[in-house]
């Protein structure tokens, strides 16, 4: 059995829309598989993302599928860069966890804050946790400290560099420098603290450290490393950090990596956005619109884009931005042919007929709104619903409005199905109850039956036990009524723990 061979290098692929994206990839699997029993690592942005692409693998051939969706191994980037880490410099080397993750960092935060409360540096935090009986403030304080500076070894490691030195200073991204304000010098003093309190060793093993002693493996070794993959894909991520951006761009050279980019605008847009003059190198894989004005002031910038791509664009033109410096389309182009005909930029070429499509339309040529009026003929309200907004009094209600939008949308289009569908909210968890109580209580027979999965649902609102768990520990500052008590019973472990049975249950 012979093993396919798999070019290494970086490309990257612009769409507007995720569907042609997503087409082309799998189109670029099914032309380049690996071997057999050898996983597809495929970063995305969320589990719904991840289970839109499983369906499109298992897709028919004749639809433009695989047939079947197996072998996937589907991951977050930081859960992957991690695993790389471990990978590349030896898993008895690097721990499974981080002593300066968000997890194991909020207990070291618990433990070390009182003891640095009395420093002149940190009179703020002392104010903040006055009169905290309970410790609530500090676990709360603790859990915020321990994201922050998990965010800023991931997207700030120069910081965390200096204030290790003792220079309590920020280094901005246009290359100059900035004295850490007197009101946040206590954040420097805490990270020497932390760094003092977990030794040479524990700071070896963070992701600052870590990743530089990566960085320079991959550039000093020959081959691929064996516990390396041999492809990556990234999929429909919005943004990433500078320092997983250079890891795949390091990894390309020993491994393929595809990076499958949603780019709203097939011009170069970055100077509709503020902030431009952080902007330093000189290479752009778009190019500017014709009639755009060199250098742009912030009075011009509405007069040259569309305003919701200036509002919204700042951190996707960030990410853009940061790819360039790593990008060279003709090195791959020519790959490319028997799949996209060598188009590496999959911007949609069809005239829109809806509102929705004109406003895409407008984004993706950067059209101003002056422009747009007289671009687009006037659109019967009536006539067009692609953009609808309801109002709603609770989220049982507007879970209720979005099942009867959605079964009067599959009858009126017998070809659309569920599977086309997502539906994204900003935080699933307390939508969890609702959607169940309304798509999930519809016999299997009902024709008004819509099969559907929850994505990204935290463990608490899935766990019955954990459940339960956090309902008892709100109990002293509650009621405890007869239904509550029948709820708690319903978890198979508290009946076990009180020796009840399931027919027990109708009895009491």
């Amino acid at each position: 059995m012979t093993e396919q061979r798999l070019t290494p290098g970086l490309m990257v692929i612009h769409g507007n829309h995720p569907e042609a994206l997503r087409d082309l990839l799998v189109q670029w699997m099914s032309r380049h598989p690996l071997a057999p029993l050898e996983n597809e690592v495929i970063l995305v942005q969320s589990n719904g993302i991840a289970q839109w692409l499983k369906l499109a693998l298992g897709r028919d051939v004749e639809e433009g599928g695989c047939g079947v969706t197996a072998a996937l191994d589907v991951q977050l980037p930081a859960q992957f860069l991690w695993r790389a880490y471990r990978g590349a410099l030896g898993r008895d080397e690097i721990p499974e966890v981080s002593v300066l993750d968000k997890g194991p960092l909020t207990w070291r935060l618990m433990r070390l804050l009182p003891t640095l409360l009395e420093r002149d540096e940190f009179a703020t935090l002392q104010r903040f946790l006055a009169d905290d009986a309970d410790l609530r403030k500090r676990h709360q304080l603790a859990e915020r400290l321990a994201d922050l500076f998990d965010q800023y070894q991931v997207y700030r490691a120069d910081w965390l560099e200096d204030w290790s030195r003792g220079v309590d200073q920020l280094r901005l991204a246009n290359g100059s420098v900035r004295e850490l304000d007197a009101d946040n010098r206590w954040q420097a003093a805490l990270w020497r603290a932390l760094l003092d309190d977990v030794g040479p060793e524990g700071l070896a093993t963070s992701r600052a450290g870590v990743h530089g002693r990566f960085i320079e493996k991959l550039k000093n070794a020959e081959n691929l490393l064996p516990n390396l993959p041999r492809r990556v894909v990234v999929f429909g991520i919005s943004a990433m950090p500078a320092q997983t951006v250079e890891a795949l761009a390091v990894l390309a050279r020993h491994a393929q990596v595809l990076l499958c980019v949603h780019n709203p605008c097939r011009h170069h847009w970055a100077d509709i956005v503020a902030d431009k003059d952080l902007l330093r190198h000189e290479y752009r894989r778009q190019r500017r619109r014709a009639g755009t004005p060199e250098l742009l002031s912030e009075d011009q910038q509405h007069q040259y884009a569309q305003p919701l791509l200036a509002a919204w664009g700042k951190q996707g033109r960030d990410y853009i931005n940061l790819l360039d410096q790593y990008d060279d389309p003709e090195s791959y182009r020519a790959r490319l042919g028997a799949v996209s005909n060598g188009r590496i930029d999959l911007f949609s070429e069809v005239e829109p007929d809806s509102l929705l499509g004109q406003l895409q339309d407008d984004i993706l040529e950067l059209r101003p709104l002056n422009e747009t009026r007289e671009h687009w003929p006037a659109i019967d309200p009536q006539a067009d619903d692609s953009v609808r907004f309801h109002v709603a009094h609770s989220a049982q209600r507007e879970v209720e409005i979005l099942h009867d939008q959605l079964l009067a949308r599959f009858d009126a289009d017998p070809s659309l199905r569920p599977r086309d569908v997502i539906v994204m909210v900003p935080d699933i968890n307390p939508y969890a109850p609702h959607i169940e109580a309304v798509f999930g209580q519809i016999p299997r027979d009902d024709k008004r039956l819509i099969p559907y999965t929850l994505a990204d649902q935290g463990q608490r609102g899935r766990e019955p036990l954990l459940v339960a768990l956090e309902h008892l520990l709100r109990l002293p500052d509650s009621r405890f009524a007869v239904s509550e008590i029948l709820d708690l019973l319903d978890v198979a472990a508290v009946r076990a723990r009180f020796g009840l049975a399931d027919a027990d249950l109708p009895l009491l």
